[in-house]
């Protein structure tokens, strides 16, 4: 295990050394940064209502950056390329600053000034650019008696220099920042996969909070370059302002949870570890500055934050150090590189070196650097876990050789129950089957006989009409026959005159013709009963549709109309049913399972507003229908007592009800909900305590495609 550590270890320091040596040669080689020519002095204007007002020239620390800081108004800068070198050539002139809001480049001739120049080009954050370079660039071929001026408007710190060179050498440049910075994104990203596998792996937060910092101190340096402008935020101006604050916050913070976790401030240096937090507030503050649109603060309050970083950072490396503990001088080593790469920049700042257009560059390297040396640093707190972690495995493996027999014995006891547990389960399993279809059954029977019930209680009045009419029509038909036998007795003898007026006079004391009219009104009277029983009859067949079995296209107004009319007799006197038919398709169902669902859910209403008769003043019952392009729509609503929503939750759970013991057995809206299921259409319920129940019921036109006829 150790010889592994070494050797790993061995890799490392050769791969940062091989780093090493090619970055000083790329350094070395001076036309790798080269800039033919760099302008030195400038003239700085800002409009005013008069013209133009000269501005103090701005101070840099270096001859030709030009630091203006913050300006609330357009500055005009007059380009004094007086020693460029004239050939005639197209030349880029390149304005260092990735984060103007807008550059235009003017030029005059002649000496007419800032006033009657000519606008060339412009180029602005938020419009698409053909290169990815993060410089305002301009071309231009300059000539002798020619004067450039820039005009420019930021949002953030006008601090920035001018280079001029020719085309050639500038796409030259271009082609090698954008390998420089790929191969520092390379590197990062290498590192941030590599270390966020390791946090899944061990499942500790260090590593978490160190790929959050590598990734975001990288997502700096290309906010400061001006390159996540393209990449991150696609040409977004306003989130690309805003990430340079933010990301150097963000990777401020995470740069300090890291540091926490990595050397157990809290353990080593507790009051350290609560300074730390102030470099927290500090970032935290503004970035949240920037967000508000407070710029010069947000900026002042990253300053203060690094300045923090330094000196606590470095203050708590060398306390944790001096006490021994090992990842304390992977950390200073850590951050000697990013100290290094940040005194670079500070001489270039200075002017003690000129790295022209790759000022950037000492952080690229110090940030690569330091990422590389703290993933050193994180596999060396891998390797240790895995010491701790196998020393603990093996007193857990003796114990658990000691055990092992004991747990053989119970798996087979266990194995034994586990057997008899199974037989009596499926034993209960298959008495429930039978339970839950016979209680299938049972309601399927109940719903027949109320069925059977309103059947007998509808034919039961036509039937009173024939046996009510019966003794009146054989009392009727018994005069009749006496008039009869009369006229038959006297046809034996020959009629007289006396006779006949015997035979009128009985007739008037019968009163025959109201007698014929009585007959005639008892046979009518049979006749409608008689007709009301073949209706009855016809609802009955049209409900039950006992001979169709296969699906069929059924008109639901009949089904709805059937089922009122068997339901009427449970019906109170007091409840009224409001029919509100659209003009509905013929639709493709089983009709017969679609009239089961139609008795259940009305049913269910008029038990709903019965039982609450007293409470509701106009008790009502409105079945609505409407079609659409491809599915029709069946509202039944009632005006009762609702639900509450736990029982609304549950109303279509097999054997669940709110109806006393006897009275129901929660299966009627569990089969509803499985027929409409089965039709490929909707069921659902509006209903609050108090405001009534609707059951919307929704079933396609067509079960399977749509029939062109």
């Amino acid at each position: 295990m150790k010889g592994s550590i070494k050797i790993q270890s061995l890799y490392w320091g050769l791969a940062i050394l091989v780093s090493l040596v090619l970055v000083s040669l790329l350094i070395l080689r001076s036309d790798f940064f080269k800039v033919d020519y760099q302008v030195g002095e400038a003239k700085f204007y800002q409009r005013t209502q008069e013209g133009f007002e000269l501005l103090p020239a701005p101070e840099g620390p270096v001859r030709g950056n030009f630091a203006m800081g913050f300006v609330a108004d357009t500055v005009w800068v007059e380009l004094d390329l007086s020693d460029f070198p004239q050939t005639g050539e197209a030349s880029i002139i390149e304005v260092r600053n990735p984060a103007f809001r807008s550059v235009s480049l003017y030029k005059s001739e002649n000496g007419e000034g800032i006033a009657q120049s000519k606008l060339l080009s412009k180029e602005h954050l938020g419009k698409s650019n053909p290169m990815t370079f993060p410089f305002p660039v301009f071309r231009a071929v300059i000539r002798p008696g020619e004067t450039y001026y820039l005009k420019i408007f930021s949002t953030e710190p006008i601090n920035f220099s001018v280079a001029v060179a020719p085309a050639w050498e500038f796409y030259k440049k271009y082609t090698r920042t954008i390998l420089l910075v790929s191969m520092y994104m390379g590197i990062m990203l290498a590192l941030f996969l590599y270390n966020l596998l390791l946090y899944f792996s061990v499942r500790d937060r260090v590593y978490l909070y160190y790929c959050l910092y590598i990734l975001l101190i990288s997502a700096t340096q290309l906010s400061l370059l001006g390159y996540s402008y393209f990449y991150f935020f696609m040409e977004n101006a306003l989130l690309y302002e805003h990430s340079i604050v933010v990301f150097s916050s963000l990777s401020g913070i995470f740069g300090v949870l890291f540091l926490r976790n990595f050397l157990m401030t809290k353990k080593y240096v507790p009051w350290l570890n609560r300074a730390l937090s102030l470099i927290v507030i500090v970032y935290s503050a503004g970035a949240i500055s920037r967000i508000l649109g407070m710029v010069p603060l947000s900026y002042s309050f990253t300053d203060i934050g690094g300045l923090l970083v330094v000196v606590l950072f470095v203050t708590t490396g060398v306390s944790i150090a001096r006490k021994g503990y090992r990842p304390a001088f992977y950390f200073l080593a850590a951050w000697v590189f990013f100290l290094f790469g940040l005194l670079l920049f500070v001489f270039q700042n200075q002017g003690a070196i000129d790295l022209g257009s790759f000022a950037n560059l000492p952080m690229l390297l110090g940030t690569a650097f330091e990422a590389i040396v703290l993933s050193l640093a994180l596999a060396d707190r891998i390797n240790t876990l895995k010491k701790e972690k196998e020393l603990e495995q093996t007193e857990k493996l003796k114990v658990l050789n000691e055990n092992q027999i004991l747990i053989r014995e119970q798996n087979n006891m266990l194995e034994e129950k586990v057997r008899i547990r199974t037989d009596e389960l499926e034993q209960a399993l298959r008495s429930l089957q039978n339970t839950q279809s016979q209680l299938v059954n049972q309601e399927k029977m109940a719903s027949l006989g109320q069925l059977t019930a309103g059947i007998a209680h509808e034919i039961n009045n036509p039937i009173n009409f024939v046996s009510s009419n019966i003794t009146p029509l054989k009392r009727d038909i018994k005069d009749i026959m006496e008039v009869i036998e009369f006229y038959r007795d006297s046809g034996q003898r020959e009629f007289t005159e006396s006779t006949k007026k015997e035979a009128k006079q009985l007739e008037e004391d019968l009163e025959l013709d109201y007698v014929l009219e009585e007959v005639e009104q008892l046979l009518k009277g049979m006749d409608d009963g008689a007709k009301r029983t073949v209706e009855i009859v016809k609802g009955l067949r049209i409900f039950s549709r006992v001979d169709e079995q296969d699906v069929k296209k059924v008109d639901l107004h009949d089904g709805i109309n059937s089922t009122l009319i068997l339901l009427n007799s449970s019906i109170p006197g007091k409840i009224r049913v409001i029919r509100e038919f659209g003009e509905l398709p013929m639709v493709e169902c089983l009709a017969g399972k679609i009239n089961q669902v139609f008795m259940n859910i009305i049913n269910n209403a008029i038990h709903a507003l019965a039982d609450h008769m007293e409470e509701i003043t106009d008790p009502k019952i409105t079945v609505r229908t409407t079609a659409f392009a491809d599915h029709v729509v069946v509202e039944i609503e009632d005006n009762g007592p609702g639900m509450p929503e736990q029982v609304k939750q549950r109303i279509f759970e097999p054997f669940f009800t709110t109806k006393p013991v006897g009275k129901g057995t929660g299966l009627g809206l569990s089969i509803v909900y499985s027929i409409i299921e089965n039709h490929k259409g909707t069921l659902e319920v509006n209903t609050e305590e108090g405001q009534g129940t609707t059951f919307i019921i929704s079933l396609p036109i067509y079960q399977n495609a749509p029939k062109y006829e």
